[in-house]
């Protein structure tokens, strides 16, 4: 995988385009945006995968302490549509199943990895999958992402 190297000080100073390989114009509601506005930092993203992490802080949190459950699932949406990006068509897609297994619970400073591949991305169907753990290597939530691409 190609290493993007977006730190959390290249984002606050607007450096994105250094994924224009993936994303080529960052705009508002763009998979990067939204990511960088997440808190979500991209280590690697390349042949159909995309490692990320973050730490999960106060305003992830549910009303328990623990990372919300939406909030897991719209980073489940995000990174995984990144790692389809990077196949080839550089198109997001649009998501026709999104499902997320929560196996355990991540609390307020945790750090946590977000592993994202495609398994397939066909002419009209994408498929990919996606696993959250902690930085300890526990599994917290495991996702599933079905995405419509045109041709």
């Amino acid at each position: 995988m190609e290493e993007l190297s977006l730190t959390k000080k290249d984002r606050k100073k607007g450096k994105a385009e250094k994924m224009e390989n993936v994303c080529v114009k960052p705009s508002k509601g763009s998979v990067v945006c939204i990511l960088v506005q997440l808190e979500v930092e991209i280590l690697s993203a390349g042949d159909g995968r995309c490692l990320a992490q973050m730490v999960v802080a106060e305003e992830h949190q549910n009303t328990f302490g623990t990372l919300h459950g939406g909030f897991t699932a719209t980073v489940v949406d995000e990174v995984s549509t990144l790692a389809l990006m990077t196949t080839g068509s550089g198109h997001p897609g649009v998501s026709v199943d999104l499902n997320v297994s929560y196996l355990k619970a991540a609390n307020l400073g945790d750090k946590i990895l977000i592993d994202a591949k495609t398994l397939k991305a066909g002419k009209r169907l994408a498929f990919l999958e996606v696993e959250i753990k902690k930085e300890s290597g526990e599994l917290i939530a495991k996702g599933s992402h079905t995405k419509f691409v045109s041709s």
